[in-house]
């Protein structure tokens, strides 16, 4: 079936229930605020434990960023308005400017997959040929970036706590995306001060920098998958489609059922490029209507881990290769 025929089939899943997202809302700030509140509590019994809770407290953030996700794109309320300013709120405690990053992330799903138009909202891939055209320096910093002890250790805490401080990529687009990064880094800083103040520095190093930087690395890690895998697609501004792109260069992460929770079902991400204002909570009504959409793009948690060593995007034989693969390629 046509990418265009899917689009019209999903425009039913595309209506947010209110209840539903109060709910899913509720059961995601709550507890993340529980536990923030209990290892906060728990530093006067123990660092080791404080730092327990602040680990798995990452999980609820996580969700919350997915909420945040769903407030860009207008999957989360029917009212648009009350969408953004949900956005602005878990983006002081998600550490990033929303209306900066929906503009960015808008700009993601309008070029994925276009070799002509990359370097905003994606994770840097360089052709083979584009590889070995590069000097020394550049093929070293390529690989660098492309680490996973790098792309997931450090770009995550580079990402969050440096890069999203300023507008980098919207400089020149306008005062709004000012506001946004300026007023997020008002707020988040009125926040730890705050936090600082009333419980000392020991609960932003054992509680908030754990939770705030698992988080970000889980994300970079999701983001990663969905659309670094072997099958995905990558063309020239020529052959380019949108939809195709969105749908083919877009992977289904089929996770165990904790972690789909966790994740907010943002595994079905083939589905979410195609029709990005479905709630996150109807993704899974989607899969199960529609086997073939669940089999498509499909990766099990043992196979992603395979994506992490795949590198440089081969034209040829369209799929994304290792390095040492990409070494067997004739010039």
């Amino acid at each position: 079936m046509h990418t265009s025929e899917w689009t019209r089939i999903l425009i039913r899943y595309r209506e947010p229930i209110l209840s539903r997202s109060i709910f899913e809302l509720t059961v995601t700030l709550v507890p993340f605020v529980a536990l923030w509140t209990l290892a906060w509590w728990s530093l006067t019994i123990s660092a080791w434990l404080a730092l327990a809770i602040a680990l798995g407290n990452a999980a609820f953030l996580v969700r919350l960023f997915i909420i945040q996700h769903d407030c860009g794109h207008g999957a989360f309320f029917a009212n648009r308005r009350l969408s953004d300013w949900l956005g602005r709120f878990i983006g002081v405690l998600t550490l990033t400017p929303y209306d900066v990053w929906r503009k960015t992330h808008s700009i993601h799903h309008a070029t994925t997959g276009n070799l002509d138009d990359r370097g905003v909202g994606d994770i840097p891939t360089l052709t083979i040929r584009e590889y070995r055209e590069r000097k020394w320096i550049g093929r070293a910093a390529y690989r660098l970036i492309r680490n996973p002890v790098f792309l997931f250790g450090v770009v995550p805490f580079y990402i969050f706590f440096l890069r999203q401080r300023l507008p980098f990529d919207l400089m020149r687009s306008g005062w709004r995306y000012w506001i946004s990064a300026l007023a997020t880094n008002v707020a988040i800083g009125v926040t730890l001060g705050s936090i600082a103040w009333l419980g000392g520095w020991d609960v932003l190093l054992f509680v908030f920098l754990p939770t705030m930087f698992s988080a970000a690395s889980v994300g970079m890690w999701l983001f990663y998958v969905q659309h670094q895998f072997e099958d995905t697609v990558w063309d020239h501004e020529a052959s380019w489609d949108v939809r195709d792109a969105a749908f083919n260069g877009s992977s289904h992460y089929d996770l165990p059922v904790v972690l789909r929770w966790i994740t907010a079902n943002i595994g079905v991400h083939h589905v979410h490029h195609l029709a990005s204002r479905i709630p996150f909570y109807r993704l899974s009504e989607v899969i199960l209507d529609h086997d073939i959409l669940a089999q498509s793009q499909r990766l099990t948690l043992l196979d992603s881990f395979r994506c992490a060593r795949l590198h440089l995007w081969d034209e040829q034989s369209r799929t994304l290769l290792s390095f040492s693969d990409a070494r067997t390629i004739a010039a």
